[in-house]
């Protein structure tokens, strides 16, 4: 078995004669943590788009697992074992928790709403619903809407709506976008915990969430992968902290003082 999980291969993607994908190659290591950072308008959500089916490449390829991904869709890919979350909160506002969670998981085994009565009588449905729910600390929440919940419960939620599959690879993209800083610090953890015996890869703007999680760093800059090395390497690469230089004042500031 390859010690690979991930691959892109010189990825491209088009939209008309905007090249926003520029030759991407990058390999991603089973159990590892790697982040992909980059300034606003880099690329990096396209390539999450481009990894998990969510839009098609241009050109180029994309193997997950041993075998090629990239003429699959978003559903057959998750059912491989890779599952993402989204920038924006991705989830079913007005049922419950639990319901949520429940959702993921038929999913995963293919199954649709309209089983729902069906999936009722699934006794391992329920219980990875359960262990899901204990794991990501909302098990107080079970029954309650989602539209009630806090804003850093719901990308919980949304974190264990990920997992619920038992997916082998996480794609999270910007887990912690809108959290204060306490709040991103309990997300951490939580991310931790969830991705224990997996591989993860995760878009974050937050360099101390970056610092805080990743094995490796790979920074996409103009839809090109730049620099892909450990934290420290990352900090002391004159070429990442030229990339920022172009940037807002606070963007820079923020990332300097990460890279610092």
């Amino acid at each position: 078995m390859s010690n690979t999980i991930l691959e892109l291969k010189d990825v491209h993607k088009h939209f008309g004669k905007a090249h926003i994908i520029r030759g991407v190659n990058l390999n991603v290591t089973r159990g590892e943590r790697l982040a992909v950072i980059g300034p606003n308008g880099a690329g990096k959500s396209t390539l999450f788009h481009l990894i998990s089916g969510r839009i098609p490449i241009s050109t180029g390829h994309i193997n997950f697992d041993g075998a090629r991904i990239d003429d699959l869709n978003a559903q057959q890919i998750y059912r491989r074992g890779l599952s993402r979350s989204f920038q924006i909160t991705n989830l079913f506002m007005r049922q419950s928790v639990y319901e949520n969670i429940l959702c993921a998981a038929m999913w995963s085994r293919g199954y649709h709403y309209t089983f729902w009565q069906r999936i009722s009588q699934l006794k391992p449905l329920h219980e990875r619903a359960q262990e899901v729910l204990e794991l990501i600390g909302l098990t107080a929440r079970r029954d309650t809407a989602v539209n009630l919940l806090t804003y850093a419960e719901q990308r919980a939620l949304e974190i264990g709506m990920a997992v619920a599959g038992d997916s082998s690879t996480i794609l999270l993209d910007e887990p912690t976008a809108g959290m204060s800083r306490g709040e991103s610090d309990a997300a951490i953890e939580l991310i931790k915990t969830v991705s224990q015996g997996k591989t993860l890869l995760m878009v974050e703007h937050d360099m101390g969430v970056v610092f805080g999680l990743a094995d490796r760093v790979a920074v996409v800059v103009y839809g090109q992968v730049i620099a892909c090395d450990t934290p420290e390497n990352i900090r002391a690469n004159a070429a990442v902290q030229e990339a920022y230089l172009g940037v807002s004042n606070d963007q820079q500031k923020e990332v300097t003082d990460g890279l610092a």
